[in-house]
């Protein structure tokens, strides 16, 4: 009985276990369901076992109460599915309930009997206002579903009064209300049809409704506690505009730009609310409200608008971290965001981000245990307009979102003990902005790079004594470039919800080509490798492209399936025979192939066991995960999400079970290491996958997640030894012939079945 789903209830009571429906049309048997009480609904089993054993007698709000069988909740259940069926058409429709239970646990039987269809046979209108009829009768067709023949159907007439409500706000009748839209229905007619007359009365008094045009605009900002007191900057901008600011904060043209009815126009309740979403992307002021309307005292049908606005906190600051762990090294990502949100007074976004991370040695890499392996620094500022800045005049661009011009610099020095340390240096401008609701677009014309490589001298001498001049080449190499870099986004805004869609995301990135033309016509010198420089530094040329596309799949009940392709490649031309080290790909991590860590997978079939000689040991430890990389990359994803429980401590927790599978391949064959190149038949080979299971905890502003990655098939072994965990399942928590072998053959590297994966966020 401790497991049991009906413990704890009276002798008297049932729990619900099963809602069943009878003579219901399978077109609306599973929105019928939904019309049964909430409380009347099976119970999800996980969650009511969490109320048992959490909520105390309900004293504590986790998990589900159990849901006992009510019977006036079964009543009223009843009425709502056979006012359901009827609002569908069937306008005779009879709904009965009956109750079976057995050893607690009850059935609640819904029996209909629908009787026949009605349709629509004639839909007449009476418009008294011929200016509002010529309007109903030029746009119906765009919007009605009422059609002779068709499925009587309330949603029909409602929707019909929704968007003739519509149709006149959007075209200056300001007080116009759905109150005077009416339906006369007759159902009494033979055969089971349906006559329907609309008729949208005149305002009490009027011979017409009248239509409104946009006068004066009085814009508001109060101080950030919502108070309009002190002095204050006030302005009258133009014929339209008086600016009235208590914070004396902000400038009278970001606002105005983005007020969408000018005066004169007719009133417009779109461009009403275009004026208040754009307002709100600004993210400066909290809650904006739509604007407030006042009648001119007089015969003029004008409005005047008043626009109140309360600022936000100019200045905040955010500090983030998180600990890493893994195979025995122990790391720290430690970072800090300082904002300022209104620069210039013109809600531009000054932004100064700082990051420092961290990974220790075990011991196994050196005679020091606890000494640091590698460490990174970055520090970024950006400026974030929200406009287009360019030389000559363009459009605002901000019917379907706030456009952005974005300056940024960041700088990054990373070190690794015993190999390199490395500066990089970027530059760039970047402008988005929307072209439908749907559709984001980002370009970045300007993008200079320069990055720096220092070897340390004996990892140097030892790569170079093995020949792996590539390696010092391409890590330790002085470069910089110029190049520009354009994205396009598809359904973007649609990520956070449960409908059926597919995202697109996809990037190209060019570099070095007008560098190439300036050193050509200036014939500016070689370096050693005989590759031209510009200002004495050698320049990388190359194009790099890369597309996301996913596909949703809403399963209904908070189901979810997903399947995402990234593929990627990049090419090195002209000036440089490798991509520098900042452009190639690389696989692994919390949102790739989860089984492995970033960095730690291929390219290709390549294992690390292949450094051969004395040095084996040396050049893995100074080269970890700076030599798994590739100009080619594949990954696919398939995520199935489903709901655990509504209430887990506050807030639903969500699971989720996933295959991942991919690597990153070089573009070239390798002379010291085969199968590391992109070809056709080294592609399945080459293909690692990763299974898992996940959760999700679902706090509406983000997402914590915890991912369990397991290595199913792993590219650097070969044939069938690849099914590692087929055939070595029993070393998944213990040690055995695979893990001691490897370690021997890939020290100081080590093998793990499992990552852990903790993160911020859906993976994708």
């Amino acid at each position: 009985m401790g497991c049991s789903l009906t413990r704890g209830l009276k002798d008297n009571q049932a729990l619900v276990r099963k809602n069943t429906l009878v003579g219901v049309d399978k077109e609306f048997a599973e929105a019928a369901l939904n019309y049964v009480d909430k409380e009347q609904q099976r119970n999800n089993g996980f969650n009511l076992q969490l109320y048992y054993l959490f909520s105390k007698n309900g004293k504590k709000d986790i998990g589900e109460a159990p849901n006992i069988v009510d019977t006036s909740l079964v009543e009223y259940s009843r009425d709502q599915i056979q006012k359901f069926l009827r609002n569908k058409g069937y306008v005779k429709a009879i709904v009965t309930d009956s109750i079976k239970v057995k050893n607690k646990r009850a059935e609640l039987i819904f029996t209909a009997v629908e009787g026949p269809m009605f349709r629509f046979r004639e839909f007449r209108d009476s418009i008294p206002d011929g200016k509002v009829k010529e309007l109903y009768s030029a746009n119906r067709s765009a919007f009605s579903h009422i059609r002779p023949g068709g499925r009587y159907d309330t949603d029909s007439l409602a929707s019909e009064r929704d968007e003739l409500y519509l149709l006149m706000k959007r075209h200056g009748y300001y007080d116009f209300f759905r109150q005077y839209i009416r339906f006369d229905v007759d159902t009494g007619l033979n055969k089971s049809l349906v006559d329907v007359k609309m008729t949208i009365d005149n305002p009490p008094g009027k011979a017409i409704h009248p239509v409104y045009r946009i006068n004066n605009t009085t814009i508001t900002v109060s101080n950030t506690s919502g108070r309009e007191l002190g002095k204050t900057d006030t302005l009258k901008v133009d014929s339209q505009f008086r600016f009235v600011d208590y914070s004396h904060k902000f400038k009278p043209w970001i606002i105005t730009i983005y007020e969408y009815q000018r005066k004169g126009d007719i009133y417009n309740i779109d461009r009403q609310n275009l004026t208040t979403s754009r307002l709100a992307e600004l993210n400066v002021f909290r809650n904006v409200p739509n604007p407030v309307y006042e009648k001119l005292p007089d015969s003029t049908n004008r409005l005047d608008q008043k626009i109140d606005l309360i600022p936000l906190k100019q200045m905040s600051d955010r500090i983030e971290g998180e600990f890493l762990f893994n195979g025995g090294r122990e790391g720290f990502n430690i970072g800090n965001t300082f904002t300022d949100r209104n620069l210039f007074k013109s809600a531009t976004i000054f932004q100064l981000k700082t990051n420092y991370s961290v990974l220790f040695d075990n011991g196994r890499n050196s005679t020091v245990s606890g000494a640091i392996e590698n460490q990174e620094f970055k520090i970024g500022a950006s400026i974030t307009y929200p406009q287009i800045l360019f030389p000559f005049n363009l459009p605002i661009l901000g019917k379907y979102g706030v456009p952005h011009t974005t300056f940024s610099s960041n700088f990054s020095l990373f070190f690794q003990k015993g190999l390199v340390e490395r500066e990089s240096f970027i530059n760039s401008i970047t402008y988005d902005f929307t072209e439908t609701a749907n559709k984001v677009h980002t370009v970045t014309p300007v993008d200079i790079e320069f990055s720096k490589g220092i070897i340390d001298p004996a990892a140097r001498e030892t790569l170079l004594k093995n020949g792996y001049n590539s390696y010092v080449t391409l890590i330790g190499r002085t470069i910089f470039t110029s190049g520009s870099q354009y994205t396009y986004q598809l359904n973007a805004s649609k990520l956070s919800t449960y409908h059926d869609f597919i995202y697109f995301r996809g990037s190209l990135d060019v570099g070095g080509n007008s560098l190439s033309l300036l050193s050509r016509a200036f014939n500016t010198p070689r370096d050693t490798l005989g590759a031209r420089t510009f200002f004495g530094y050698t320049f990388a040329q190359y194009a790099k492209g890369e597309a996301d596309v996913r596909f949703y799949r809403d399963l209904g009940n908070g189901q979810q399936f997903i399947l995402r392709l990234n593929p990627g490649i990049g090419i090195p031309y002209g000036n440089s025979s490798q991509l520098i080290f900042e452009k190639n790909f690389y696989v692994g991590g919390a949102n790739d192939i989860r089984a492995w860590l970033p960095r730690t997978l291929g390219p290709g079939q390549f294992n690390r066991a292949e450094y051969g000689g004395s040095s084996a040991n040396s050049i893995r430890r100074n080269l970890r995960y700076l030599d798994q990389f590739g100009e080619v990359k594949f990954v696919m994803n398939s995520e199935y999400r489903y709901k655990i429980a509504n209430n887990f401590f506050g807030a639903p927790l969500l699971g989720a079970f996933f295959v991942d599978a991919g690597n990153v391949w070089r573009l070239h064959q390798q002379p010291q290491f085969p199968n590391q190149e992109f070809r056709l038949n080294n592609i399945w080979p080459s293909t690692a996958i990763a299974i898992g299971t996940g959760f999700r905890f679902d706090l509406s502003f983000f997402v914590f997640r915890l991912d369990a990655a397991l290595k199913f098939k792993d590219p650097e072994f070969s044939g069938s030894d690849q099914w590692v965990l087929i055939n070595h399942f029993d070393e998944l928590f213990s040690t055995g012939t695979l893990k001691n072998t490897y370690k021997l053959t890939n020290g100081p590297d080590t093998f793990n079945f499992l990552q852990l994966n903790f993160g911020v966020g859906m993976p994708f």
